[in-house]
């Protein structure tokens, strides 16, 4: 492993997403060597995976070296690396790359995309949880324009042009949208000899709304945008699978498509090691006391989406959402200051700052605990936000330069197929 040895407490923290790079970046120059551990060397702003794969921004405007996070601390070290199991009897982190022992071990690997058992659908969808998926996306969906602008055949071009997304979350949402607004403002330049107005977009939700988790009345508000910029949306439709360009539903109708894309859940990325009474199993999340330690062990931790806490205001844990993980890893990161100073640890206490999600331009919808809005100023506090929380200054100048650029001249600039739309073995292999 090439560690250098320590007297000092190790931690290893396996992930870089919002909750490990937080609890990383609080860490440096404290009493402790810490070894960040990632299977990528970059930190993804997944909230907007999305514009990369519909050609708002590029890839590099949503990712932030590893090592750039981290340079500044002595002691600190990272390492990009797959975790393959634990062993905590010995303490030791198993990995493809050597083995490493830790003091302490925080687990900050996040979600994965859920399939719930259904084959067909991970075999041949397309999903988004990285950013080589959304460069996937981005492909296929350029590829199958290409392919739509030549077809003679109708019936083939009409299944070239139906974009179906299954999954009414703030992803599908947000995808819906920025595919709509790709159809109204960019393609029929691009396209000059294809009619858009074929091209067909289909949100299909299991539920009876949009957007489950917000407020009514941003649900009904998110649906209107959605339905007046021509998104079909489907509700109370359950997927039951996906083969040979045929997306078919319990009750009916299908939907023949070249593009369709999975956004319909989440279960957590869990490390092999645990034993059954740590693991909540239908989530594939680690049950954690209110210190985030992982229950039946005093020098494990686990934060973030894959941490499951359950309190009086959350019984079922809390949304797998950025803020939970940014505040768990600021949170765990004190405790690990007291905990050098021979300090009892102090109880996480999340602070929900509420939801929002984008539709499209000057469309969003807010909750904020009792307010609840939509429109232009909406949307303004949504880019906002998302501006201020990239990391790096150069990736907030960039994307803040491709919004206004976009807003002014009604364009997507990253309309590149870069690698050709690849198989998902390929695409996981990558991953």
């Amino acid at each position: 492993m090439n560690i250098p040895k320590t007297s000092l407490p190790r931690i290893v923290i396996i992930g870089g997403g919002f909750a490990g790079m937080n609890l990383a970046k609080k860490l440096i120059d404290q009493p402790y060597q810490t070894v960040l551990i990632d299977k990528r060397n970059y930190h993804t702003f997944q909230p907007l995976l999305y514009q990369v794969s519909t050609s708002g921004l590029e890839a590099d405007s949503i990712a932030y070296p590893l090592r750039k996070i981290i340079k500044r601390g002595k002691t600190m070290h990272f390492r990009m690396a797959e975790v393959q199991r634990i062993d905590t009897h010995a303490r030791q982190v198993i990995m493809d790359i050597g083995v490493l022992e830790y003091d302490y071990l925080v687990l900050a690997t996040g979600t994965k995309t859920n399939f719930f058992g259904n084959d067909s659908i991970e075999e041949n969808a397309v999903w988004m949880k990285s950013l080589p998926q959304a460069l996937n996306i981005r492909s296929l969906m350029f590829e199958n324009l290409e392919k739509a602008n030549r077809e003679e055949d109708e019936l083939e071009r009409k299944k070239l042009l139906r974009f179906v997304i299954a999954g009414a979350g703030p992803t599908g949402v947000e995808l819906c949208g920025a595919l709509a607004e790709l159809r109204a403002h960019v393609l029929q330049k691009d396209y000059p000899d294809m009619d858009t107005d074929e091209i067909e977009i289909h949100l299909l939700e299991g539920l009876d709304k949009v957007l489950p988790p917000f407020s009514e009345k941003s649900q009904k508000k998110a649906k209107k945008f959605l339905e007046r910029m021509g998104v079909k949306i489907h509700l109370n439709t359950m997927v039951q699978g996906y083969e040979n360009g045929v997306v078919t539903t319990k009750d009916g109708p299908d939907y023949e498509t070249a593009t369709f894309i999975w956004s319909a859940g989440v279960t957590g990325a869990k490390v092999e090691g645990f034993d059954g009474n740590a693991l909540v199993e239908k989530l594939n999340r680690y049950r954690v006391d209110k210190f985030n330690r992982i229950y039946g062990f005093k020098d494990v931790f686990a934060i973030g989406d894959i941490a499951y806490m359950e309190t009086e205001k959350f019984p079922k844990g809390h949304p797998q959402v950025a803020q939970p993980a940014i505040q768990q890893g600021k949170q765990l990161a004190k405790n690990f200051k007291l905990l050098a100073r021979d300090k009892a640890m102090q109880p996480f206490e999340y602070f929900d700052k509420g939801n929002m999600a984008t539709v499209g331009r000057n469309k969003a919808v807010v909750d904020m605990k009792r307010l609840h809005f939509g429109g232009f100023f909406a949307w303004f506090i949504w880019m906002f936000i998302h501006l201020w929380f990239l990391v790096g200054f150069r990736n907030r100048v960039v994307t803040f330069f491709n919004w206004t650029y976009s807003y002014m001249n009604y364009d997507k600039a990253a309309r590149l197929i870069v690698r050709p739309f690849k198989k998902n073995k390929i695409i996981a292999q990558e991953d």
